[in-house]
């Protein structure tokens, strides 16, 4: 398979996965106030962890992808928290909840584990200088599975990012990203990658790599499912890259 031809694999599932929670978002939205009905149960019982909003944002977005039979769930522990096969591919799709107060987090770049990506490359400083000593990133996951063999399927990374408030928990921006695949390293070398926490750690630097670079006609490789105009003026200079994104989407 080229990389050309990975790249249009990319775009198909993206698209696909936009446009089915573009088509779910009333469910999905929804699923997301349903906390409201039992707050006088929960709020203030967890203390801080309350605002960590990832588990029941967790539960709302794969029950609508299992609910909706998007592909075979595959049972291998070593993969993102949803890992199912299709026709063409294995694809894994992990989602990230950041609150406003660590918006940061989500702005240029994104934490992915080992089990999220395929893509090995070295990890540079952000001057572009390498490390010494040198940073190669090992992912856990391969650019194909059963490589070589008459089963073989190629394996594709998305991250699903949720912007939340703080207090009242209110959804302010939901985004698709679409991580390379690791044999697209010859073509995009080591901007997908930024230096994490620790040595062995990365994060998506989808701001470095926004578009499929090799088709003819590049677009995206994020696309925002929702961004709530209404947020604070300093809250959306933070997430203008989304905002633009948004716009441009809804020309079309």
């Amino acid at each position: 398979m080229t990389n050309r031809e990975i790249e249009e694999l990319e775009k198909k599932y993206l698209n696909k996965f936009y446009y089915f929670l573009k088509y779910a978002e009333d469910e999905m939205m929804y699923g997301f106030q349903t906390k409201e009905t039992i707050k006088d149960d929960w709020f203030g019982k967890y203390g801080a962890n309350i605002s960590n909003f990832a588990v029941g944002a967790e539960r709302i977005i794969y029950a609508l992808f299992n609910g909706k039979g998007v592909g075979q769930p595959n049972s291998c522990p070593v993969g993102a928290d949803m890992f199912f096969e299709v026709d063409d591919a294995y694809i894994h799709i992990d989602l990230k909840t950041v609150q406003t107060r660590n918006i940061g987090d989500i702005t240029k770049n994104v934490f992915v584990g080992r089990n999220q990506n395929s893509y090995k490359s070295e990890i540079k400083k952000a001057n572009g200088d390498s490390f010494n000593p040198v940073r190669i990133y090992e992912p856990a996951l391969p650019p194909f599975y059963n490589k070589g063999k008459v089963n073989e399927k190629i394996c594709l990374s998305f991250f699903i990012t949720i912007v939340y408030e703080d207090v009242n928990l209110n959804i302010l921006n939901i985004n698709l990203l679409c991580m390379p695949n690791g044999n697209l390293v010859s073509h995009y070398g080591s901007r997908v990658l930024q230096a994490g926490k620790n040595p062995d750690k990365t994060r998506f630097k989808f701001t470095e790599v926004p578009t499929f670079e090799l088709l003819d006609n590049p677009k995206s490789r994020v696309k925002v499912v929702y961004f709530d105009k209404a947020m604070s003026e300093s809250l959306k200079k933070s997430l203008s890259f989304y905002e633009a994104i948004y716009d441009e989407q809804a020309d079309f």
